[in-house]
């Protein structure tokens, strides 16, 4: 099965804060914020939620195809694409504009503070789902707005079932646009806190809009997952940690994982657990497609954590 892939494509450039945001932004002084960071080590990589799932799912031996828009600048990134095998078919180039650039800054306590430019992403409703051909499965990540409203309906209308993954998008939407997307949706992907932005947008609660799809997926950090299906509630564990290194990203190999999963046509235990353990295999890496891992070398950490094989 293909999996289409809409979502941003990005430049992702990671700043490490050698100290805790919380010592240095004083609760009631918030109003007249002013506040610097030293970080004295940064990087640039390859990122964007597009591009990091697709780069996940090839981890697992998944098949996806990208849809975003890119700038003028998006040459070293395109040729990182050409060298893994993941086809930029459907990567839009909008010339005026630069690609999405992410800057962050990341604490010692894995607290991030990011900001963010859209560029070409602002474009993506240029994108139109038919463009693609022999697509079975697809997902509407955070992207620009018209696109991800678009591209929602467009899959609907396609009969092809999707993931609404809104992520950091979630904010451009009010209650009755977060509603359509949930009734045009297979399934819902989101962190606890997004969840209950969600529920409080929409005035639903989790259990009713795990009633409007086929599953709700709430992912909570170290604590594991949450999938609310059939009218029950799934807690997934985490998988092990060798080392945490960057969490920058592993919300974006999380939903890898269950692409993988329902392409797949496993239940939802395995399916959580392959998302887990992606999420922690870029949980141990710095950037967010800098990790490897070969599919013998997953089945078995799968089988080590989990006690049996995918």
């Amino acid at each position: 099965m293909t999996a289409l892939i809409c979502g941003s494509m990005a430049y992702d450039t990671v700043m490490v804060f050698e100290g805790r945001f919380r010592d240095h932004i004083l609760p009631d002084r918030i109003h007249v914020l002013n506040v610097s960071f030293l970080t004295p080590s940064m990087r640039r990589n390859f990122g964007g939620c597009a591009g990091n799932i697709a780069y996940n799912l090839q981890i697992v031996g998944g098949d996806g195809l990208i849809m975003a828009t890119v700038g003028h600048d998006f040459g070293p990134y395109r040729e990182w694409l050409e060298r893994l095998g993941i086809a930029p078919t459907h990567v839009r180039a909008v010339p005026a504009q630069f690609t999405a650039q992410a800057f962050i800054t990341t604490d010692l306590d894995n607290n991030q503070i990011t900001a963010f430019h859209p560029g070409a992403m602002n474009y993506s409703h240029l994108n139109r789902v038919n463009d693609s051909t022999g697509v079975t499965l697809g997902i509407v990540a955070p992207d620009g707005r018209e696109g991800m409203l678009e591209h929602a309906q467009q899959f609907a209308a396609a009969g092809i079932p999707f993931i609404f993954d809104p992520g950091q998008g979630l904010p451009m939407f009010g209650g009755p646009e977060l509603r359509g997307f949930i009734e045009r949706a297979s399934w819902v992907a989101v962190n606890d806190y997004e969840a209950s932005l969600l529920a409080q947008r929409t005035g639903w609660s989790l259990e009713q809009i795990a009633a409007h799809v086929r599953a709700l997926i709430v992912t909570r950090g170290a604590l594991g997952s949450w999938i609310f299906a059939e009218g029950e509630r799934l807690e997934v564990p985490v998988a092990s940690v060798a080392r945490v290194a960057d969490p920058t990203g592993c919300g974006d190999a999380y939903r890898a994982g269950l692409i993988h999963g329902l392409a797949r046509g496993l239940d939802w235990p395995t399916t959580g657990r392959i998302a887990a353990l992606l999420a922690s295999i870029k949980l141990e890496h710095h950037g967010t497609q800098s990790h490897r891992c070969s599919p013998d070398e997953f089945k078995e950490r799968f089988r080590s954590d989990f006690g049996y094989l995918p």
